[in-house]
């Protein structure tokens, strides 16, 4: 029998949807790649009209994208599930 690393074992077993990179683009999109290798681009624009998301109509703050916890998050604590990523990405980008 073959013991496959913890990592791999419990990305199989469940679903492995924390973000392990994010880099800002123009036009209020992030490049994301996920912990099970997909990777694409998911445009902020649709939120950025909304409640806590209004600050990130600024690029300079918007550029400080980051990832806590396997999400991609902000400064002040905005964030984007890796579920809502996923569902919304335009993946192979």
């Amino acid at each position: 029998m073959v013991k496959l690393p913890i990592k791999l074992h419990l990305c199989e077993r469940f679903m492995c949807w924390d973000v392990k990179i994010v880099k800002p683009l123009p036009g209020f999109r992030i490049y994301v790649e996920i912990e099970d290798g997909r990777k694409g681009i998911f445009d902020m624009n649709p939120y950025l009209a909304h409640g806590v998301f209004l600050e990130l109509q600024n690029v300079h703050y918007f550029n400080q994208v980051g990832i806590l916890l396997g999400a991609v998050t902000w400064p002040n604590e905005q964030d984007i599930a890796p579920e809502t990523l996923i569902t919304h990405m335009q993946f192979g980008a």
